[in-house]
């Protein structure tokens, strides 16, 4: 009776100590947590691609025979006019074979003289004069032939434009898969851009790009969608995209650039941090208590979410969500740690996109009053990835693996 008593006795005792503690630690000493501040800020919802910058019109020089080359002109940079020539292969094996071939039309042609006096004496003569008739037109029909040889050893300007960029030396042979020249008009510009089959169908013609490019950091760079083609590519799973670039760009032909191509955007939602989100709620803070407020998800990013529901700027949100914690449950805001959602600086991303397969991004920056709507955005859009090696070698890795 003793052990029995003795053991009840202790276990009250830990069951006192357990409520003990409990009533400590939620009602005497609540949780401590964090929080942040919904707040108002330009949102925008936006498909990602990569490209690079062309000349609206251009073409490429290619040799159409495998030969050495003996001449190529010092002229990148340089206006050229359509059929200049800009360099030649070696033809003396083809200038050799033509030479022959006109020494013996001379002859054809002396033999055709002298049998066209006889023609009419009898029928031999007149056959005689139709066979040396026959072989001269043959013979000239071979010289033409052989020109045309001789001119497609000739390397000559496809288009009117600038010598863009020249490729090869003098002494080098080049073929058919050797790009010797690049010639265009330098202006207007166009981002060639690749995107993802399954986001084509949120863009559209006359839609806003923000570009980024790591030889300008930190600038807005402006395009709009000119073109989409309409057949996009199966093995690689993209729509090529044409963006038309404005004229003062400093962007430069051949750079590689990131493209936010904006597909829906507001000026003012209220948007908490991803980490506030707890399933289709936030959990507010009302007098020392957590409140659970059902919200609308609206344009997504992985830092910020647009919400809709009984949630107004200024609204304190426990971030990150405590989903250990009940509602109603008293709680100690750690104050040093909470925070609004503060403009991001120029070199910052208000919003980044997750790794994931998807490839849309949602930028955002909170700014209440932007001066200029599209500023905000384009803030927020040309920096909406820190990282583009990384983003890329993720978007590589997804691809492959469907």
């Amino acid at each position: 009776m003793k052990l029995k008593h003795v053991l009840a006795t202790g276990v009250l005792a830990i069951a006192a100590a357990g409520a003990g503690y409990y009533g400590y630690s939620r009602i005497l000493h609540p949780p401590l947590v964090t929080t942040s501040i919904a707040n108002l800020a330009p949102v925008s919802e936006a498909v990602y691609g990569t490209g690079t910058v062309e000349p609206e019109r251009w073409a490429k020089v290619v040799p159409l025979q495998r030969r050495r080359l003996v001449e190529l002109c010092r002229c990148e940079g340089q206006v050229v006019k359509s059929g200049q020539i800009l360099g030649r292969q070696d033809d003396a094996e083809e200038r050799s074979a033509l030479e022959q071939m006109e020494i013996n039309r001379g002859q054809l042609e002396r033999d055709l003289a002298r049998a066209e006096k006889d023609r009419d004496k009898n029928d031999a003569a007149r056959t005689e004069y139709e066979q040396r008739w026959t072989k001269l037109e043959d013979a000239k029909s071979r010289i033409a032939a052989q020109k045309v040889r001789l001119d497609q050893l000739v390397l000559r300007a496809p288009l009117d434009g600038m010598v863009l960029r020249r490729d090869g030396e003098v002494g080098e042979i080049a073929g058919p898969t050797d790009v010797l020249f690049t010639v265009g008009p330098p202006a207007p510009m166009q981002v060639v851009a690749e995107i993802n089959e399954e986001e084509i169908n949120r863009i559209a013609s006359g839609q806003k790009a923000f570009l980024r490019s790591e030889a300008f950091p930190g600038r807005a760079l402006r395009a709009n969608v000119a073109q989409i083609t309409p057949k996009g590519d199966p093995t690689r799973k993209t729509f090529r995209v044409y963006l038309r670039l404005p004229q003062d760009t400093p962007l430069r032909i051949g750079m590689s650039v990131e493209a936010n191509i904006i597909f829906r955007e507001k000026q003012a939602a209220v948007v908490v941090p991803a980490e506030a989100i707890t399933g289709d709620a936030v959990q507010t803070v009302d007098d020392g208590r957590i409140r659970r407020v059902p919200v609308k998800l609206g344009i997504r990013g992985n830092r910020n979410v647009e919400i809709i529901g009984d949630v107004s700027k200024g609204t304190p949100v426990l971030s990150p969500a405590r989903i250990d914690l009940a509602d109603g449950a008293r709680i100690r805001i750690e104050s040093s740690v909470t925070r609004a959602l503060e403009p991001p600086a120029p070199s910052e991303p208000a919003d980044q996109p997750a790794a994931t397969a998807e490839t849309t991004a949602v930028v955002a920056s909170a700014s209440t009053t932007p001066t200029d709507p599209d500023d905000a955005v384009i803030s927020a859009a040309i920096t909406a990835h820190i990282d583009s090696v990384v983003n890329d070698a993720r978007r590589n890795l997804i691809s492959n693996s469907r």
